[in-house]
């Protein structure tokens, strides 16, 4: 039994399976909230005389032959500020990176000398 609870911590630890499973909980409620403030606050603020006209809702209402535009334009919207946030974090881990190993540098270098 504690070889298999050895192994076990081991899996977790090299594959990192905790900081994953924090990712992609906070991966879901950032979706949540993009989506939300794509449905609720953006959709109806831009497009509301649009809505208006047409006597609906909701921008996801909005349907031609049978094709649910407004859902293609909400889910493209929704898309573009995700990969934009993604983008900004992935940005500012990868300077963070880099000054780490700028400081490392230094560390080594003024040990050396």
């Amino acid at each position: 039994m504690k070889k298999v609870l050895k192994e076990f911590s081991d899996f977790l630890n090299q594959y990192n399976v905790v900081g994953l499973a924090v990712a992609i909980i906070i991966g879901g409620k950032l979706n949540q909230f993009v989506t939300s403030l794509v449905n609720d606050l953006l959709m109806p603020a831009i497009f509301q005389p649009v809505l208006t006209r047409l006597k609906l809702k909701s921008i996801e209402e909005i349907a031609w032959r049978g094709i649910f535009w407004g859902k293609v334009v909400s889910a493209a919207i929704d898309f573009v500020i995700v990969a934009f946030l993604v983008f900004l974090l992935v940005r500012a881990l990868n300077k963070a990176a880099e000054k780490a190993k700028e400081t490392l540098e230094k560390i080594e270098k003024v040990r050396k000398d």
